[in-house]
């Protein structure tokens, strides 16, 4: 039982062991018991997943805050707020990447859930790296602000831009160095095929495989951007690493239900911007203040009326606009 209390990231091994089982059992019931079978996945059902997984993510803050005080509890919430909503703007090149490679709806989950368990290792890589490295160099922090401040004014420049899957380096170095079919193999991420050459069968990756490969790299392209932010609200190793990854396991239950009015947040990149303009701003604001940090009631008030006024703003100018009908699998990457 002595184990159990061998601090590891400042926390006790038991605190970690209770996350990963709560993650772990999730994970098992999402493939193994209420998606054994491929099948679409409506509104009403993506809408029901991401309440329950918003519910649990709010829950576990309320543990958090009960095992670690209200300062700890509140700075959760903040970065499970903030992760949930930079992961909105994921939802949306999610979106684009599977119209590109014309992904039905049908496999959208499987890729989405192989997709989280990528994310899970590579956030838990990113943010044991940060933490490393602002527990030695603690002046990393105000760079990382600096980056946000920077980032935030990018986005706000380029918010009217789309991403372009097809030029993406990524995708076109696998597509040079890779065999890869021009057409969907059911729910299969490789398959084997005669080769045109030698007639012998070979390994070929499916456009389904590329979809996964596109959503774990646009990951870690928004992974810049939100460890940052979540390590400007607070450096804690644990409460950085359970805010994000329960923020993010709701992401694929929400995408089923954002893919269908994506034009109606057409106004939240704005808001985004500005989220991460002041979540850099603090660490300049506070020392300017004399104050050690911004209270975190205050962080997550205004974290509230900026995400919120982006919200409003985007509903009350996208009203009555029609909803986008989902591009049946065409493969723009022929």
């Amino acid at each position: 039982m002595e184990f159990l209390e061998i601090l590891w990231l400042g926390k006790p091994v038991w605190m970690w062991l209770t996350f990963i089982a709560i993650v772990l059992t999730l994970l098992v019931l999402d493939l193994g018991v209420f998606h054994r079978e491929e099948r679409e996945i409506g509104v009403r059902e993506s809408l029901a997943m991401s309440a329950f997984y918003i519910t649990l993510g709010l829950a576990f803050g309320g543990w958090i805050w009960w095992q670690m005080g209200p300062t700890a509890g509140m700075n959760y919430v903040t970065g499970f707020v903030v992760e949930k909503s930079l992961a909105m703007d994921n939802v949306f090149v999610i979106a684009m990447i599977f119209a590109y490679f014309g992904i039905p709806r049908l496999y959208q989950h499987r890729v989405l859930f192989w997709g989280i368990l990528g994310v899970i290792v590579l956030r838990a890589i990113m943010i044991g790296f940060g933490a490393a490295v602002v527990q030695r160099w603690d002046w990393v922090l105000y760079i990382f602000a600096a980056f946000l401040i920077f980032t935030g004014i990018k986005m706000w420049r380029n918010a009217e831009a789309e991403y372009e899957v097809g030029k993406s380096p990524v995708l076109l170095w696998v597509k040079r160095r890779f065999r890869v079919t021009e057409e969907l193999h059911d729910e299969r991420f490789w398959v084997k095929l005669p080769d045109p050459k030698t007639g012998r069968m070979v390994r070929y990756m499916t456009p389904l495989f590329l979809a996964l490969l596109m959503v774990e790299f646009v990951d870690v392209v928004f992974a810049v951007d939100s460890v940052p932010a979540i390590f400007a609200i607070t450096t804690d190793p644990f409460i950085v690493y359970t805010s994000n990854i329960f923020a993010i396991l709701g992401l694929r239950a929400l995408y089923f239900a954002l893919a269908a009015m994506v034009h109606r947040f057409h106004y939240l990149k704005y808001a985004l911007s500005l989220l991460l303009v002041f979540i850099g701003s603090k660490i300049f604001l506070a020392d300017a203040l004399g104050l050690a940090k911004i209270p975190p009631v205050v962080s997550l008030g205004v974290t509230f009326a900026i995400l919120a006024g982006g919200v409003f703003y985007s509903l009350w100018k996208t009203r009555g606009e029609p909803a986008l009908v989902e591009n049946e699998p065409a493969l723009h990457q022929r």
